[in-house]
This record gives C-alpha cells, structure tokens and sequence, in this order.
C-alpha cells in the first residue's frame, strides 16, 4: 500500500464501537458500528477513502480540473465537489435530473462546495462525460475524471487500507459478519481484498442498493472484476471469483433512492436507540437489510455483526416528506 500516493483528506481511524442498545432491540445478536460517516470532509462518508487516493492520482498527473457524476443527491458527487475545493481545483459534477425549485441536502452542499453543475435529465452515470472532457480540453484544461461512485481498481485501494484499520480496532473483538451498503463496487471490492490481506474469516455481506442496470456485464461481475484489478495491482496472487461474492439483491424494494417502510423502521430504529442518524438511500436500505436478516435467522444469534456505516445523512433532509 506504500506504493501507491494518497492524499490526505478526511480524519482516520473512524470510531468503531458497539451499539448495545439495538443489540437489545434485535435480541441477541451483538451489533458494532463502523462509523464512515464521521471521515470528516463535507459531513462524512465512504467516498473520502476512495478520494484520497483517485485525487492523489490526478494531482500526479498535474489534472487542473476534476469531473464526475451521480443521481441529484449523490454523497460521492458532495465529497468529490469538497475534496475538489480542499485542493483548489475546479470540481464538475454531472448530475441526473433538472434543477428542483427547492435545493436541499447533498445538492445544497454542492452548491455551497462551488462546483459547476451540469443538469443530465434522466441520465445519472456519467454517460455525458466525454463531452465535457472534450469541452475542457478544447479550453486548454487537463481534466481528471473520477468513474462513479469513485469505483475503479484506484478507488477500491481507500477500502483495502480501511480493512487493515479495522483489523487494528478489533485487537480485542472479533467479529463474524460485516454488513454495508453495495453501490457502485469498489468499497465491496476493497474489502474483499482487504480481508485477504489481514487474513480473517467473517463473512463480508453486501446489501445491493440499486437495480443491475449496467449494460456491459451485471454488477457482481463489475465487483469481482474490480477486487482482481485491486489484488493485481497490489501484486496478491489471489484471484476471486463469483463464489467469493455475498452480495444481497432482496432489498431494492421500488428501486434506487425509494423510501419504503422497511428503510422508515431501520433509520427510526437505529436513531432512536443509539443516537446515530443512517440516509434514506444507501444506508437506511443496507441497515434494513441487516434487520431482516437477524429476525430470519440468516444470521444467527450467536452472531457479532459489525455495520460498516457508509455515510450520506445530508440526503436525510431531502427526504423529509418519505420519513415524516
């Protein structure tokens, strides 16, 4: 991992703690948090772990500008837009949908981050980017594109290095089951990886957030083809297939960023017993997937679960009305 730059971004090692009270609400399994949410940059999240080391790549490559993409409010759109401004470099940020009359939550922040926002109606991938890298370049800018969701063999290095804090936490717990929210592949990836690397055996479980709409391979492979480009790089023999992956497809419910009843309970739930606030999309959906399978005993109560808490609560605000 010393090979590899990495720019310093967000506040490390985030807390791990136990949370002994929603413990107590789901029975007897022991829950834990790991708190991403607390990274320090623009109000928190996971994507600060991949930034350090993308925008490491592009300050390296001497990129004056940086360019990247998500749905209206997407965390990893506000962390870019601020890690962009803690290195002075004009930030771009292609965003699905129109311009709402009401600007709340992670898209206020962007705004307040100074980025250009590009409106990109029902397109929210990226899929208008090589347009404006064009664009830029026809200006005289050398622009750094950041993949979505920061997930790309260089991003995934933020979570092989998260596995190896963690491992440093658990001096004195063990854990069986790691639960998080699976997007866009590279935090998942990382901690394959990652778990490798430190050589435990709890069982990595990621909850799917959105619908497999990648039209050149399903998003599984996206996440295995991602943890090998990471292994290879690091120079591991290891090589991971399909049988490698727990990734959870069972609650997607209406599809990405719809609150349903099930993430309502999880985010209530958890800020009612602990204090601790989860977002309606990414989060609050993986928490309930976590729920759901304590009370089915898919996990079972002998269980130590950690929840890898990925961040995004400034989207809490623009989901007033799904969560009141």
């Amino acid at each position: 991992m010393q090979r590899f730059n990495r720019q310093a971004l967000g506040f490390f090692p985030t807390p791990f703690h136990a949370l002994p009270n929603f413990s107590a609400a789901l029975g007897a399994v022991d829950i834990y948090i790991k708190r991403d949410d607390l990274t320090g940059l623009a109000m928190g999240g996971n994507k600060t772990r991949k930034l350090e080391y993308l925008l490491a790549e592009a300050v390296s490559q001497g990129c004056d500008c940086i360019i990247t993409a998500g749905a209206i409010q997407s965390n990893h759109c506000r962390q870019t837009a601020a890690a962009a401004a803690l290195l002075s470099l004009p930030c771009h940020l292609l965003l699905g949908g129109h311009k709402p009359s009401k600007v709340n939550g992670n898209l206020l922040l962007d705004y307040l981050l100074g980025s250009t926002i590009h409106w990109q109606g029902e397109n929210r991938k990226g899929e208008g980017i090589p347009d404006l890298v064009a664009r830029l370049k026809q200006q005289g800018l050398t622009p750094y594109v950041v993949p979505y969701g920061g997930s790309n063999k260089v991003g995934a290095l933020g979570y092989v290095n998260a596995m190896q804090e963690l491992q440093q936490q658990l001096a004195n717990t063990s854990i069986s089951h790691i639960v998080f929210a699976s997007s866009s592949g590279a935090t998942h990836a990382g901690m394959m990886v990652g778990k490798s690397l430190v050589q435990q055996d709890y069982q990595i479980v990621g909850i799917n957030i959105d619908k497999d709409e990648n039209a050149n391979k399903p998003f599984k492979q996206v996440i295995v083809d991602i943890a090998n480009e990471t292994a290879q790089q690091l120079d591991l023999t290891e090589r991971f297939d399909l049988h490698d992956l727990d990734l959870r497809d069972d609650y997607i419910g209406q599809g990405y960023g719809v609150v349903g009843s099930a993430e309502q309970e999880a985010i209530s739930l958890l800020a009612q017993s602990e204090g601790i606030l989860l977002d309606p999309v990414y989060t609050g959906r993986a928490m309930a997937g976590l729920i759901h399978l304590v009370r089915s005993g898919q996990i079972p109560a002998s269980a130590k679960v950690l929840f890898w808490h990925t961040g995004g609560n400034p989207a809490l605000f623009a989901y007033a009305d799904a969560l009141t």
